[in-house]
């Protein structure tokens, strides 16, 4: 049974930074892609961020370029969320997602696993 597991969620002031880990147990085969999602009251889940396992290859959200990192280290079978110059529209759920096939986009209806989520939140 794969189980995803996130930390580090908090409150911080504006321009802050956060950083988010995701380990991934119970799994034979290192997941393909590795993302973070997140989910605003009222609002659909959106993508953040993805990687690939082999190769990185990470992908952003438009509203996060420049200012949240991805990265991984595969021996811990652990994904990090570096995020850096937060800003109060970046509070949400943020949610760990994993999957084993080639897809490695943003699009959170591609994804079969989750994490229970980690809250961030972000004040003026």
């Amino acid at each position: 049974q794969v189980q995803l597991v996130e930390s580090g969620g908090g409150s911080v002031q504006a321009g802050g930074s956060l950083r988010l880990s995701c380990v991934a147990y119970g799994h034979t085969v290192m997941p393909n892609c590795m993302g973070w999602f997140r989910q605003a009251p009222g609002k659909e889940r959106e993508g953040v961020a993805t990687i690939k396992a082999v190769g990185d290859n990470p992908s952003y959200a438009d509203s996060v370029k420049g200012r949240f990192t991805i990265s991984q280290d595969n021996a811990k079978n652990t994904v990090y969320l570096q995020m850096d110059s937060l800003k109060p529209e970046d509070t949400a759920m943020y949610y760990c997602a994993a999957r084993w096939t080639s897809y490695c986009g943003l699009t959170a209806g591609s994804f079969g696993y989750w994490g229970q989520g980690t809250q961030v939140t972000v004040s003026s």
